[in-house]
């Protein structure tokens, strides 16, 4: 027995978002509830995100969405001994983001980020990043480099927008056809394992056979 978290992000997810289909679609999914949707504070999401992980039963998979990602890798800084893995979909930009929430357009550009306060280092456990190449959260290469800092695998689905329903993602049988193959190919590591250099190139080389699809036909489709 096994847990998935959902996570979304600012907003939460509504009853027509991928998420929510995931939520019906995955046996042990939860969603991580927020106490103020709007209000994308890191520390007080990423506590929220820790206690889930804490009682959740047995290995804990986490599928977040845009702020979700960030909040739910600070989560997991302390936790990494309890996640199998993680599938992040179009992370959002850090640095639009600072302690407080979300940055006004206004706002000094010296106030800091929430950018330090994520992590520097491999995660600790193996990670999906798919991304979009027009993202209005998030620039392609600040994907890309979010995935090369936290070691995960980098998945560019084209032209995507935030891949959620405003982009035509609502039920989305290849997301879930990727986060299953995520689970085939990583879920026999043992929880916290992926500490070492070794593994972690082990790991790199299983995830990165996911992902063969067709998706630019997908968000033709979708539209």
């Amino acid at each position: 027995m096994s847990t998935t978290l959902i996570v979304p992000g600012v907003g939460g997810s509504g009853a027509e978002h991928w998420q929510t289909w995931f939520e019906h679609q995955i046996q042990g999914a939860v969603r991580v509830e927020q106490g103020n949707w709007e209000e994308p504070i890191l520390h007080v999401w990423a506590g929220k995100i820790r206690r889930a992980i804490d009682i959740g039963r047995g290995p804990v998979w986490i599928v977040a969405h845009s702020f979700g990602c960030l909040a739910a890798v600070a989560a997991a800084q302390d936790r990494r001994e309890r996640i199998a893995g993680a599938m992040l979909v179009a992370p959002a930009d850090p640095d639009r983001f600072t302690p407080d929430g979300l940055r006004d357009n206004g706002e000094a550009v010296f106030v800091k980020s929430i950018t330090p306060l994520l992590p520097d280092q491999h995660l600790g456990f193996p990670t999906l990043l798919v991304a979009s190449e027009n993202d209005p959260w998030a620039g392609l290469m600040i994907s890309a480099y979010l995935a090369g800092r936290w070691g995960s695998r980098f998945l560019n689905i084209g032209a995507a927008g935030h891949i959620n329903v405003d982009a035509g993602f609502g039920a989305w049988p290849q997301g879930i056809a990727l986060f299953e193959e995520l689970r085939a190919t990583q879920g026999g590591l043992p929880l916290g394992s992926i500490a070492n250099s070794e593994e972690r190139r082990r790991t790199r080389a299983r995830t990165r056979r996911i992902g063969q699809y067709d998706w630019r036909n997908h968000i033709e489709h979708s539209r």
